[in-house]
């Protein structure tokens, strides 16, 4: 996942409050040492750690313990809010109001801009937003043709003039096709560094743009030296917000995401992966709640709604409610899955599931598992995949040479099936009563204000 280590240290350092028989000095001590140490090995600022960890110690000795929650819960609880506050407290939206509505990308070299403007396109459109991509990098040469590629994986259009240098000129020149659109993305020229040149033709660019939203895209990988760029952008060029790009493969997020969070530009994407997909709203909330193993329900259900749409939600309800379920249902269920991402992203999201430090090896084995059981299903007639139960040996056979699946890849996918269909038949009473499934599935977690 994202910030692993960090993640893991942290995970550690709540099981030993958990595990502890009773909170005294000595321990919070121990877990403030826990704490730094996590923090400074993923490249956050000695000050703002030590800012962090004095204001934990302090609420721990200070607070009065709430009524419902044990002196554990309480600590947990601060520690939770803490690193909330520390990486920008609430969740920030961005203004895509008005048609159409414009957002603006900056930043120097390789910090990821024509990528995430892609991302962005993408992520809009699956919110049902008519977009465009407007390419004014007139300094790369690739950047352009980066664009134009882009666009075409995402089936989105791209507005771009690889012969003309003037970048005002090329927005200019496209102006009567913008109304079409809900949302304009535009890419602008980086530099090496955040010369007076670049800043010019910035400021100019916007003067021409106008847009609703600048935001300033930086590599993670750049760690603290990120709130020395944001700053300074956002001193130069009114920069509304900030993506934080190449999340996924560095140690140095962590000081990424604090010194961006200590400036007034707000964190609002950050990029988890390589994929166009890989792109999401940062809620601090959500994503320290996934860093200390408790999960982030509302970006997974963000995933969910990309992933199914409601119509197709409502007849599975309807399915469940009666107590139905074939290989078809599994089958669209593992669609969906596939579409919303890797099994390991999803288990960070599901609440008490980041704490079962559940084996990367593990979930790789379940997500090649998946491939081979759709394969099978593709070899299957429609009346084999809405009566599973009458699969013989035979069949069995047939599908196995058909898919190139093996026999025992089969089997287990009909164990699987029988088992999802067992555990809806025994919870088909609680699809209606809401509470009674919570009961039936909740555990005894963390109690969070």
């Amino acid at each position: 996942m994202v910030l692993e280590k960090l993640s893991g240290s942290l995970k550690n350092t709540l099981q030993k409050i958990a595990s502890a028989v009773f909170i005294d000095d000595t321990l919070l001590n121990e877990l403030v040492k826990d704490i730094q140490r996590s923090l400074l090995q993923s490249d956050v600022n000695v000050k703002l750690v030590f800012q962090l960890t004095e204001e934990i110690r302090r609420r721990a000795k200070e607070e009065k313990q709430p009524k419902g929650l044990t002196k554990k819960e309480q600590l947990i609880n601060i520690v939770y809010e803490e690193l909330t506050k520390f990486l920008g407290g609430e969740k920030h939206e961005i203004n895509v109001e008005g048609k159409p509505a414009k957002i603006m990308l900056v930043g120097l070299f390789g910090s990821g801009k024509t990528t995430s403007a892609g991302k962005m396109a993408l992520y809009y459109k699956k919110r049902g937003l008519k977009v465009a991509i407007i390419g004014l990098d007139v300094h790369r040469p690739a950047a352009m043709t980066q664009l134009e590629q882009l666009g075409k994986q995402i089936n989105a259009p791209v507005y771009i003039n690889k012969t003309e240098k003037d970048p005002i000129k090329i927005y200019k020149s496209f102006e009567n096709e913008y109304n079409k659109y809900d949302l304009l993305i535009i890419d602008t020229a980086g530099r090496d560094a955040l010369s007076e040149d670049l800043i010019q033709e910035i400021k100019q660019v916007s003067q021409t743009v106008n847009p609703n939203e600048t935001l300033l895209v930086i590599s993670a990988d750049i760690g603290q030296a990120a709130q020395t760029q944001a700053q300074a952008f956002h001193d130069s060029c009114s920069v509304t917000g900030v993506i934080v790009t190449k999340m996924e493969g560095t140690a140095k997020g962590g000081g990424a995401l604090s010194a961006c969070a200590v400036t007034n530009s707000p964190i609002i994407y950050i990029g988890v992966g390589e994929k166009m997909e890989d792109i999401e709203t940062f809620n601090p909330k959500g994503f320290v709640g996934r860093l200390l193993g408790m999960g982030d329900l509302e970006a997974l259900l963000e995933k969910a709604k990309e992933a199914i749409t409601e119509e197709d939600a409502k007849d599975l309800s309807k399915k469940l409610l009666k107590g139905d379920f074939n290989l078809v249902d599994l089958y669209q269920q593992m669609e969906s899955m596939k579409k919303m991402g890797s099994i390991s992203k999803l288990v960070e999201m599901i609440p008490g599931m980041g704490q079962l430090k559940m084996p990367k090896e593990a979930l790789q084995v379940q997500e090649g598992k998946l491939k081979f059981w759709k394969y099978a299903m593709d070899s299957m007639t429609k009346k084999e995949l809405e009566n599973p139960d009458e699969l013989d040996i035979n069949r069995i056979e047939r599908i196995s040479k058909g898919s190139g699946v093996g026999i025992t890849e089969i089997r287990e996918l009909l164990k699987q099936y029988k088992q999802s269909k067992k555990l809806i038949k025994a919870m088909k009473g609680d699809f209606k009563n809401p509470e009674a499934m919570m009961k039936r599935l909740g555990k005894k977690g963390v109690k969070l204000k």
